[in-house]
């Protein structure tokens, strides 16, 4: 069962709480009026996805003139007078 402290004695003893997450694993609630309003759990970084080279080949279409420009908009980046 979680335990449950209260918002003022976890601003005072943060540092215990954490380390005491920490080293038991087990989560800690924050709470109000005895109803817990948060968890405090141990960090667990995000797995790994692996890569898959080439997922969204044949997926993607590039259209053939994608790098020119409009006469407006060459205009516009100053590309052209």
């Amino acid at each position: 069962m979680t335990k449950t402290f209260t918002i003022t004695e976890s601003k005072t003893q943060l540092s215990a709480l954490v380390e005491r997450v920490w080293s038991s694993g087990e989560p800690v609630a924050i709470g109000r009026g005895g109803k817990p309003m948060v968890q405090l759990v141990r960090y667990a970084p995000p797995e790994k996805m692996p890569r898959r080279i080439g997922a969204f080949l044949g997926k993607i279409k590039m259209a053939g003139d994608y790098d020119q420009w409009s006469g407006e908009e060459s205009k516009a980046l100053g590309l052209t007078d």
